[in-house]
């Protein structure tokens, strides 16, 4: 008798616990976005190519309280949301965004910066390491906000108005014929095994040249003339050594530098240093109320992700927020249904029913469906849940770094 009391007391208190939060619905819809429509409509007549869209399971939001304007939120200054197109490029526009807000926040100067010149000098060197290993280095658009840092400091940087990545006409960013024609040409290098660095990249060289342009030797910048080396050092003029990257997982030691396991850190960087769930996500609460914003990446895949509610949360049908812990997280990224998706920039927070959210500035298409362009709102919870690793300002860490 006193252990089936027992059982039901127990059985009482996780029923409480695990019930506590709303009971989320779903269903199977087709994702809408005009912007991406009208986008992909362009593109695809420009390249005269057809394309069918498929249903995707996602959360019914309609009884959840998510905010619904900027003016909810503290911002932080930045500049306005820009479409990647069709692109794996999220990397370089989010960290990008990134160091244009650190500048401000540093020296109240407003920079627009371009992406694509870094996508393009990044392309260059995924090629050198591919020819380099002999074919065994992935090449593809995807990296890491870390590439940023690394082609600033090889190539410098220039302003968007010196190189858009665009041509003539052209509505928008699409590198897919692109990329389809680099690794066409690097796998006929390997397959015919001719390997010859200075040919080999004067060609992937000529293949960038004809789709995004040639970037500028030189350019003029509020009446003085620059290389992109230049524009870095005297304009730009940022230590990429006061900004560190952080990863939360238990695979390996806390307050270690560690390599991120994923496809985009093609180079195998081991520069982000690991530490307890519970720090990642309270280095992000202090940053956001000290006025830092944060280049974030993670996964964006997810049911409780919603272009049309420009939402993200963490559905009750697939954890109570009570049970979110370095075990569940973990748990995802073992199973690969967290992953290496997107790369976002934080631009403001706000408080709701004691919980964060964080207004995210997203060069996806998805983030253009809404009436809020270019940004998403992100619940903590989902953040703690399925976001990888962030970037952020050293001063915001020291007790973790010395």
């Amino acid at each position: 008798m006193k252990r089936t009391v027992i059982l039901l007391f127990v059985f009482n208190i996780f029923s409480t616990i695990s019930f506590s939060q709303t009971k989320n619905k779903a269903s199977y819809i087709e994702q809408k976005s005009e912007f991406f429509e009208k986008m992909e409509k362009d593109l695809d007549s420009f390249n005269k190519i057809k394309s069918e869209k498929p249903k995707s399971f996602k959360m019914d939001f309609s009884e959840i309280d998510v905010p619904k304007s900027l003016d909810e939120f503290k911002i932080f200054w930045h500049n306005e949301p820009v479409s990647q197109g069709f692109t794996g490029t999220c990397w370089a526009f989010s960290t990008t965004s990134y160091f244009e807000s650190e500048i401000f926040r540093i020296r109240g100067e407003k920079i627009k910066l371009s992406e694509i010149y870094t996508a393009y000098c990044e392309y260059i060197e995924k090629a050198k390491r591919f020819i380099q290993k002999r074919g065994d280095s992935k090449f593809d658009e995807g990296s890491e906000s870390e590439a940023v840092k690394l082609n600033w400091q090889k190539y410098g940087t220039m302003p968007i108005d010196a190189y858009s990545g665009l041509l003539p006409e052209q509505p928008n960013h699409d590198h897919r014929t692109l990329i389809n024609e680099m690794n066409s040409y690097l796998k006929s290098v390997k397959e015919t095994n001719s390997w010859n660095e200075e040919v080999n990249l004067n060609t992937i060289k000529s293949i960038l040249n004809h789709y995004l342009g040639t970037p500028p030797e030189k350019f003029d910048y509020n009446g003085k003339n620059y290389t992109p080396k230049e524009f870095f050092t005297k304009v730009v003029n940022l230590n990429m050594d006061d900004y560190v990257e952080f990863l939360s997982t238990i695979k390996y030691p806390f307050n270690e530098y560690i390599e991120f396991e994923a496809p985009d850190n093609w180079w195998h960087s081991k520069s982000y240093y690991n530490i307890p769930l519970s720090d990642f996500m309270k280095i992000i609460k202090n940053s956001v109320r000290n006025g830092y914003s944060i280049a974030l990446g993670g996964d964006v895949s997810e049911s409780g992700y919603s272009s049309n509610s420009q939402a993200a949360v963490v559905p009750s049908y697939d954890i109570p927020s009570e049970y979110i812990n370095e075990f569940s997280r973990e748990f995802r990224i073992a199973n690969k249904t967290t992953e290496d998706d997107h790369g976002i920039h934080i631009v403001g927070f706000m408080e709701k029913d004691g919980n964060d959210w964080y207004l995210i500035k997203d060069s996806g298409a998805g983030s253009r469906n809404g009436k809020n362009k270019g940004y998403y709102f992100y619940h903590e919870d989902y953040v703690k849940l399925k976001m990888l690793g962030f970037m952020v300002h050293k001063d915001m860490v020291e007790n973790y770094i010395k």
